[in-house]
């Protein structure tokens, strides 16, 4: 530790980076509509149809984060001030936070690709018979007790 403290703060500070694990974090929808359906897109870059969200931007909070994803993944505008307190899921082995919002669709909910480079496809799927859906799709929903 003599040795680390005499080391310059830039130098401590990347010492301090290389060895402390990090996590990426990231604010998903649950987003149910009266009638029990849930909202998932179909992204380019995954298998597997996943719930509407994504990562943060630095300096973002989960609300404003995910209000900015399902207006751009689905074209639904959400009041950040409204949403319910959220879920926090972690998967250390992949180092991942997902903060999740369980919540009930505006009506009409209209489903459309605002972001048709990211986004192949949305819909609304029972959750008994859910297409083939990702990995950290089907964790988030079993760890918040919708499936």
């Amino acid at each position: 530790m003599r040795i680390f403290r005499r080391l310059p703060g830039p130098v401590r500070r990347a010492v301090v980076r290389l060895v402390t694990p990090s996590y990426t974090i990231g604010a998903v929808a649950v987003l149910r509509r009266q009638d029990g359906l849930i909202a998932l897109v179909e992204q380019r870059h995954s298998e597997g149809w996943a719930l509407p969200g994504g990562l943060l931007r630095r300096g973002e909070g989960p609300a404003d984060g995910l209000v900015r994803e399902v207006e751009e993944e689905l074209g639904i505008t959400l009041d950040p001030a409204t949403l319910p307190v959220p879920f926090a899921t972690v998967n250390a082995r992949v180092r991942r936070v997902d903060v999740v919002f369980v919540l009930e669709a505006p009506v009409p909910a209209q489903l459309h690709r605002e972001d048709e480079v990211e986004v192949t496809r949305t819909g609304w799927f029972a959750l008994d018979r859910l297409p083939q859906v990702s990995e950290p799709t089907l964790e988030i929903l079993q760890s918040v007790r919708v499936l």
